[in-house]
């Protein structure tokens, strides 16, 4: 008897899902500018201090000088809000909701490695930014 095909599994080239990977991507709903600029999303962060994050910003929204601006999370003073390490104190317009179907966005980015190295030679790394998948799968 030859076999045909082999069983395949339920969870086989699952699709990547953004809601799956942390930290994420959130929909920016204010930006407070100032010698450090506060945003504020529809939904809480899962971002912590030390994450880099880059803002994406059409220009719709206002404050469209601040797009593609990188920095790091500074402070979190609450759920839905991170104080960020990028000065918009100067020539930044204010941030305004548009009806746009390019929102505005603050995004998890970076490379920086933290970690340590034991006496077997194996070292623990902490990466702000990166990805990290929490699927259920």
């Amino acid at each position: 008897m030859t076999v045909i095909s082999y069983p395949i599994s339920a969870y086989q080239n699952v699709p990547i899902n953004a809601q799956f990977y942390q930290p994420s991507r959130f929909v920016i709903s204010g930006v407070t500018l100032g010698t450090v600029t506060t945003v504020t999303t529809t939904e809480d962060m899962n971002y912590v201090i030390g994450q880099q994050i880059r803002l994406i910003i059409p220009f719709s929204f206002g404050c469209y000088q601040l797009n593609g601006q990188t920095g790091y999370v500074i402070s979190i003073p609450s759920a839905n809000q991170v104080v960020v390490s990028i000065d918009s104190s100067v020539n930044v317009s204010p941030y305004k909701s548009s009806p746009a179907t390019t929102v505005a966005q603050i995004l998890a980015i970076g490379d920086l490695n933290f970690g340590f190295i034991n006496s077997n030679g194996t070292m623990g790394t902490y990466v702000p930014g990166s990805f990290i998948n929490i699927s259920p799968v």
